[in-house]
């Protein structure tokens, strides 16, 4: 309130109003079925009067990292703009998006860092992990080569932060360029990876929208899309 006058915040778009959480892709690497899943998170999904947990959970910021041309920025893009762009250029040191939602009724802001897969703006893009609430590491379906690699994206990540501060998701992307039963083969291997890291993993396609195993249509950028980001 300034000069007497109530100030008011635009509402959230319909589309980020998010009343229910999307399935997970197996339960063992599901955050929200863990004992140690955040406290505060977890009562603030149980009850949707918690306002007071609402105002210490209003902003998260929330990191992306992983190789060249694995398709991190393709990724933000389907998530925050609905949009998929074969020809965009490669991340240079680190970019940002803000998104609002409603989550059980409670507002929620997420401050997505998208950084650059280059060795050499790996320096400058290191400085922007801190803070991090959510770590995302992300990796190639078609290229084995970087699901290896998320291991040391992960440790860089986490150097910066304080100890079990940060959620952890690991992101297979570009499920569309594979056959199901190589997409099986690979996913395997990241749901073992993703134990290793006490991460959620999610499969998914930014070009096509879809997440998983789902043969349904593109989920874009609805409420039961949101993790598939």
């Amino acid at each position: 309130m300034e000069s007497g006058k109530l100030c008011v915040s635009a509402p959230v778009s319909r589309d980020r109003v998010v009343t229910r959480f999307p399935k997970w892709y197996t339960p063992e690497a599901c955050l929200q079925l863990k004992d140690h899943w955040h406290v505060q998170v977890r009562n603030a999904c149980q009850d949707r009067s918690a306002r007071n947990v609402g105002h210490r959970l209003k902003i998260s910021k929330v990191v992306v990292v992983g190789d060249l041309h694995v398709g991190k920025t393709c990724l933000i893009n389907r998530f925050c703009k609905d949009v998929f762009d074969r020809d965009y250029k490669a991340t240079i040191g680190v970019d940002f998006e803000i998104e609002r939602f409603e989550i059980s009724g409670i507002p929620y802001t997420l401050q997505i860092w998208d950084t650059a897969g280059q060795e050499k703006f790996k320096c400058i893009a290191s400085a922007y992990y801190r803070g991090a609430q959510v770590i995302i590491t992300v990796f190639d379906l078609a290229d084995i080569r970087t699901l290896e690699n998320t291991r040391q994206w992960l440790e860089d990540a986490l150097r910066e932060n304080e100890p079990n501060s940060s959620f952890v998701f690991l992101v297979g992307t570009k499920k569309d360029l594979l056959s199901a039963a190589e997409c099986e083969r690979t996913e395997r291997d990241a749901v073992r990876l993703a134990a290793e890291m006490k991460a959620e993993f999610w499969s998914v396609s930014a070009k096509t929208g879809i997440d998983r195993g789902s043969t349904e249509q593109p989920q874009g950028r609805g409420p039961e899309g949101l993790a598939c980001c």
